[in-house]
């Protein structure tokens, strides 16, 4: 089963899951003046619960056998010209929030609201030039914010196809 299949089938369990649920807490109990609706509601509630559990089992395998593909595939996406290659997982960290934490960084660079000119000077009385003194380089500035901002719609691309064609351990 390819990754993407796998996925696929957790939310249709899932959902699966969820309306077993609905049907256990609505038919669980009743008054005695009531007729159930199942001839055996006890043995029903009974069926949908161990259909439950099993259905829990069979997400819980798909889970971590996603899990273990994610930690041992490697994948290598173009970023700023080069080939950088990392475990799916690795990706999928930097997608969820790693890219944006690096392009974060970069982007606090500038000149912090400072104004270059000229100030009056307690020394002599003659008006001081001062200018800006940046401990960046800002087109590095440029290029970095440029690349973080553009990893996670690359690893995006690259995680489908991997995500398509990639059977789950």
């Amino acid at each position: 089963m390819k990754i993407i299949e796998a996925m696929k089938k957790i939310k249709e369990l899932t959902e699966k899951a969820n309306d077993l649920e609905r049907k256990v807490g609505a038919h669980c109990a009743n008054l005695d003046i009531e007729t159930p609706i199942y001839a055996d509601p006890a043995g029903q509630v009974r069926e949908w619960i161990q259909a439950h559990h099993d259905i829990i089992k069979e997400i819980l395998t798909l889970r971590t056998g996603i899990q273990r593909t994610n930690i041992n595939t490697t994948v290598s996406v173009e970023l700023g010209g080069h080939q950088v290659t990392k475990t799916i997982a690795e990706w999928i960290h930097r997608r969820r929030d790693l890219a944006h934490a690096e392009m974060t960084v970069w982007e606090k660079l500038g000149d912090r609201g400072l104004k270059e000119g000229a100030i009056g000077s307690s020394v002599g009385g003659e008006p001081r030039l001062v200018k800006i003194v940046r401990h960046f380089d800002p087109k590095m500035r440029d290029l970095n914010v440029d690349l973080y901002r553009s990893e996670p719609s690359r690893i995006d691309a690259a995680l489908e196809i991997v995500n398509a064609v990639t059977e789950i351990v």
